[in-house]
């Protein structure tokens, strides 16, 4: 791994552990003052799919598997819980759990941001409510977001509803679960920056916004008390730690990676190549709302400074390489992506929309599904795979399309970290689509980085900001080496494959 360093010859003073709950795994990253990698621990867990489109985990296996890889990296390091200065939490955004409030008991599984169950209620409403919301919270109206997966939980889950109404349950994304099953639920809390992806936000006061609670008809009581992404909410209260660790850094995984790529100045950006793939770029200290189909989102929260972000959102990225592993098993390892593609001059006139979930940004296609076109007698599996790495890199092209045409600011260079981006056919098709250079750092693991700085700057681990910002340190730079004619074919029949992925579900 890019950027790992061994606990060998360094000391055993404090350090920041970063619990890293994502979409199809738990890690646990512990780095030291330099910014490295100390150690690091991983655990896959189950995706549920009960009806196609939805997509559900366990909660309690998110804490259970979040706690047990936090034990595996302490204990690989050789350190204990009085090593660690602070913990940070960055997790998987607008997912959403309901909880009793006494007992910490799950009334259902986890709902994931992936999951489309609520596509046509939320359809439903958006000819009468898609300009309010987005006014007030800066999304587009879509069933990505929390807000109708709780009032479905509400609706379908016997008893939910009174009992919300009686005040007995709690709401609250991954970040919120994680704090209340750490610290023995003295804690429901959430930064900003998850709130922000509630769809029950208002970004402009900072709080939950009652018009909103009134639509979705969501108890005030089950929303958790929002806080800056940086300061100490609580310590810990578990017996996984030898000593009480203050939580002092909590940010969703995409406002962490902004963060930990140090793209501190309006303008700059970073794109994330996870399970999904992330373009967010920083705006400042006001939110820029977007007429192209972007996000606008608060970033972070450090002190009283509120940094907003615009956010361009792919449903299917690094999930497509994992479709064509365990559905298609035409790999048995992603690794194996890399070298097929090399394997053949060009796609074959192959391209795939991996619409499988819908499109993100800036299509916002709820009815959309994957397809895949231009199949000949010729085609390969190393086409179909080339297609589904290309597939990502115009999937973030539209995206910074789109955020050129919001801001009129041009794009010279984009950060990226995932773990995708090791692909190093994917990164230099990507700066090939953008006419851009892509620039990979050397510390592959910025979402985890971005929150423990966010906690280490809270406790004092780090003095400030520009300390920081002396850490980061590119690996590799991508350069555009692709002609303009040959770029606009490839992008144009791109955009004709995506129109026969739009509405195929209506």
């Amino acid at each position: 791994m890019i950027g790992f360093i061994p606990l060998k010859g360094f000391d055993m003073s404090e350090y920041i552990l970063t619990l890293d709950q994502g979409t199809t795994s738990s890690r646990a990253i512990i780095f030291n003052k330099k910014g490295q990698i100390v150690q690091m621990a991983q655990q896959e867990f189950q995706q549920i799919y009960p009806k196609p489109a939805w997509v559900e985990h366990d909660p309690m296996e998110i804490f259970s598997s979040q706690a047990s890889v936090a034990a595996s990296a302490i204990s690989k390091a050789g350190i204990n819980g009085r090593n660690i200065a602070a913990i940070g939490i960055t997790n998987q955004r607008e997912t959403t759990i309901v909880w009793d409030r006494k007992t910490g008991e799950p009334l259902y599984n986890a709902i994931v941001w992936q999951d489309r169950r609520t596509a046509e209620y939320c359809n439903s409403l958006k000819e009468k409510y898609s300009g309010l919301i987005q006014q007030k919270t800066g999304l587009v109206l879509d069933a990505y977001f929390s807000a109708s997966k709780i009032k479905w939980i509400l609706d379908n889950v016997d008893g939910a509803r009174e009992r919300a109404k009686r005040g007995e349950l709690c709401f609250g994304t991954v970040d919120s679960w994680l704090m209340a099953k750490f610290t023995n639920l003295r804690l429901h809390a959430t930064d900003v920056s998850n709130a922000s992806r509630t769809m029950l936000f208002n970004i402009h006061t900072q709080s939950w916004d009652d018009d909103l609670l009134a639509l979705f008809d969501i108890p005030k009581s089950m929303l958790p008390e929002v806080k800056a992404s940086s300061e100490i909410y609580s310590q810990t209260a578990t017996t996984l730690f030898a000593s009480k660790i203050p939580i002092a850094g909590v940010a969703g995984d995409q406002q962490a990676a902004l963060f930990g790529q140090m793209c501190t100045e309006p303008g700059m950006l970073k794109t994330t190549y996870g399970t999904g793939c992330f373009m967010v770029m920083n705006t400042g200290e006001s939110p820029a709302m977007s007429q192209n189909n972007l996000l606008t989102t608060i970033a972070w929260k450090i002190g009283n400074k509120t940094t907003y972000a615009l956010e361009g959102s792919v449903f299917m990225g690094g999930a497509t390489i994992q479709w064509l592993r365990d559905e298609l098993g035409i790999i048995s390892d992603a690794s194996q992506s890399e070298s097929l593609a090399q394997s053949v001059k060009d796609n074959g006139d192959v391209y795939m929309v991996p619409a499988m979930v819908g499109l993100g940004a800036p299509y916002w296609d709820q009815s959309a599904r994957g397809c895949i076109v231009g199949l000949t007698r010729g085609s390969s599996r190393a086409h179909i795979v080339r297609a589904a790495l290309e597939s990502i890199a115009y999937q973030v092209g539209d995206i910074v399309a789109a955020k050129i045409a919001d801001t009129g600011i041009h794009v010279n260079e984009m950060r990226v970290d995932g773990g995708a981006v090791a692909n190093n056919f994917l990164m230099q098709y990507q700066a090939d689509i953008l006419n851009a250079k892509v620039i990979r750092p050397q510390v592959l693991e910025t979402t985890a980085l971005g929150a423990a700085y966010l906690a280490g700057l809270a406790v004092g681990y780090w003095d400030d900001l520009d300390s920081i910002k002396a850490l980061w340190q590119a690996e590799r730079e991508f350069n555009a080496d692709m002609s303009e004619d040959i770029r606009l074919a490839y992008s144009k029949k791109w955009h004709q494959a995506v129109e026969r992925a739009k509405g195929w579900s209506e």
